[in-house]
């Protein structure tokens, strides 16, 4: 395995606070994010632990992640990395796996992304959204990409378009409110879950997206081993076992 790189979102622990416990149960999760594999790299041992407890977890990904792959084309990429989310949904127990066709790479948050993504949440009712990190950057000198940028931003919108049922009318939706996003991979992460018992779910989650796997090459985050890394540098500030963190936002 080539040498892992530091970990992006804290790429000085030393400098960062210690993380507190999670306080929120969920009772049941909307995973909302921009491509295939965005759940993966980290968030799904979360998703694991919730799923096995009981807990619904739905994910909605704005685009089919049909730019990722170098050497495929997008009509052939896309299909297949939809297969591939799938696959990877199901090992760690989710079922229902929604794509919204927006375009991978040049996604906006826009009204239309908005209403779209109110629309899911009024369909599933979650109380908790499952967020990917739409902060400018991944920590220090990092930029973030537009698309997790764009989809995250429109998410946290959506909440409150969810909530009013004087907007969106013609969804024919009841208004539903969200109590909680949880936000992973966030440069401001405050709260932190053990995922002990799901780190080998997480890991197998991610190793269902074999080809875009396969197209990173000789890069480090090919190897879903990579997961382990980052669950236990996690855990440095969180009591030293592996932990999944999460900036948390009350909508």
């Amino acid at each position: 395995m080539t040498p892992a790189p530091p970990d992006p979102v804290t790429p000085d622990l030393k400098l960062t606070p210690d993380l507190k416990p999670l306080d929120i149960e969920p009772t049941a999760v909307l995973a909302i994010v921009a491509h295939p594999d965005d759940i993966e790299y980290g968030a799904a041992a979360a998703v694991a632990l919730w799923t096995r407890a009981g807990i619904p977890v739905t994910y909605v990904l704005a685009s089919s992640g049909e730019a990722g792959i170098d050497g495929l084309a997008p009509e052939e990429a896309g299909p297949l990395r939809e297969a591939e989310q799938r696959a990877s949904g199901a090992v760690v127990g989710v079922d229902t796996v929604e794509f919204l066709g927006y375009p991978d790479g040049t996604i906006e948050n826009t009204l239309a992304l908005r209403r779209d993504l109110a629309a899911a949440i009024r369909r599933h009712r979650p109380d908790t959204l499952l967020l990917f990190n739409h902060r400018e950057a991944w920590g220090p000198g990092t930029l973030n990409t537009p698309d997790h940028r764009a989809v995250g931003a429109a998410a946290l919108d959506a909440t409150g378009a969810a909530a009013n049922r004087w907007i969106f009318r013609d969804l024919d939706l009841p208004a539903h409110r969200v109590r909680t996003a949880l936000v992973t991979s966030s440069p401001l992460a405050n709260r932190a879950l053990d995922v002990s018992s799901t780190v080998d779910a997480a890991v197998a989650s991610l190793a269902e997206h074999k080809a875009y796997l396969e197209g990173l090459g000789e890069h480090a985050m090919a190897d879903p081993e990579i997961l382990r890394m980052f669950f236990d540098q996690t855990g440095l500030r969180f009591g030293g076992v592996p932990a999944v963190a999460f900036e948390v936002i009350s909508p």
